[in-house]
Parts: C-alpha cells; structure tokens; sequence
C-alpha cells in the first residue's frame, strides 16, 4: 500500500472527515487485540495508527502483524522511537517534533533510522509534531525531555504549524498528549487551519462525540482517539457505521 497520503489528500478535498484510531503497543493486552479491532472496523475508522513514546524492542512488529490480520484498514507507524518501525505496516509519519528544541527529536532520530527505513517498503510521510499543554504533564514531554507549547501563545502555534509547512512537511499534528485533560482548542485548531495548505491531524484528549466534532468543525482533516477506547470502549457506540 503506497497510496496512504494521496489517499488523505483526496479526501480533504471531497472535504471527507479522517479517523484515526492509535493502538499503543505497551497498553494493548494481547487478549485483547480481537475485540479492540473488531469494534474498530464497525466504527467510523479510515486508519489505525500504532505507537507509543516508551515500548519495549519487537513488541510493534508482532502487534503489527496480528493487526493487518485481522483489519484492511491502512496501518500506520506512530513511532516514539526507530525501534518501533516495522516493514509489516503501512506506511510511518516521519515525525520531527517541530514544537520543542531537541535536536534529536527534531532530526537526529530520523538520521538514526535511515538505515533501516531503507530495507522496509513503508510510505514514508513526512509530518510536523507540535505538542500543546493540556493541564497534564505527558510522557511525550518525559521521553523528548521538551517543552510543551503554551496553549494561550496562539500565534506561536500557527507559526510553528507555518514553519513546519515551509520546510516541506506533508501533514501537520496538533498533539495534546495521552490522557490530555484537555483536547486542543476549537481557536487553535482553526487558526492553524486558516495558515496550512496541507492536511491537519488533531489528536490527545478527545474522548467523546462532542468533542470529536468539535474538532472537525473546527478545520482538523483526522482527528487521532486512543485513551477514549482504553478507558471507555461504549465510545465506539458513538461512532459506529
């Protein structure tokens, strides 16, 4: 599968709202996997992503592959580190976490991960990451050891999300976090909206159907859940086919 960012575009185009569902290696219970997957092909779900900031060596790929098992949804790394690259997915976002100053979260992991990007057949697509303050300290913020961006500083955040663009990034990230107390605002979201020509994926603390459309109302192309079905599976009521 090489057409995962086409795909996108096409779809911002016909103004189709994306959902993308992130299965966190290190909290996704084997046992579990079946019933998490199945409630994700009755939903509303166009993609699943699989990531997660700490997760131990070879737990990706084998969850990958039990994944595409059992699912024709487009899967797509949302790596916290290049020992989370499997060749049994779809396609990876190259992220570059464009809201903080660490260089190795900016550059120096993905020169890290060259040599084994190479021998994989992943879609490659590059994407800006900015991380916004959402009432709780993340694990993105442990692990890159940066700085969210402050949520009030909105003008900041569109021109970082600019920057991101003008440097060739293919899709922009406003990422609240894991477990966020709060989802990225409707003000936020619409004003890097107004900035970007390319596609926006809005992620971290969406946790109900409110929420998620706010979001898209809001101009966000996919909205990201992942703690909304670790706590609460009933979301899936809500976004059912």
């Amino acid at each position: 599968m090489k057409d995962i960012y086409s795909n996108i575009q096409s779809s911002v185009l016909k103004g189709k709202k994306l959902l993308a569902v992130l299965i966190d290696p290190d909290k996704t219970k084997p046992e579990r996997l079946t019933k998490i997957i199945d409630n994700i092909n009755q939903s509303i779900a166009t993609h699943i992503f699989v990531g997660g900031s700490i997760v131990e060596k070879n737990v990706t790929d084998v969850l990958v592959a039990e994944i595409k098992k059992l699912t024709k949804l487009p899967v797509v790394l949302f790596p916290g580190d290049i020992i989370q690259i499997s060749n049994k997915a779809d396609g990876i976002l190259f992220l570059s976490l464009i809201s903080g100053r660490n260089p190795d979260y900016l550059i120096g992991k993905h020169v890290e991960s060259i040599s084994t990007l190479k021998i994989t057949n992943l879609e490659v697509i590059s994407t800006g990451y900015i991380l916004i303050e959402s009432g709780k300290k993340t694990a993105v913020e442990n692990v890159t050891a940066t700085q969210p961006m402050c949520r009030e500083n909105v003008q900041k955040i569109v021109d970082t999300a600019k920057a991101g663009e003008l440097l060739g990034m293919k899709l922009m990230y406003l990422e609240a976090g894991s477990g966020a107390k709060e989802p990225v605002s409707k003000d936020i979201i619409s004003l890097v909206k107004q900035e970007l020509q390319i596609p926006l994926i809005v992620g971290g603390g969406i946790r109900n159907k409110q929420q998620l459309e706010n979001a898209y109302q809001s101009g966000a192309d996919m909205v990201v859940i992942g703690t909304a079905f670790e706590e609460n599976e009933l979301f899936f009521e809500d976004i059912k086919k």
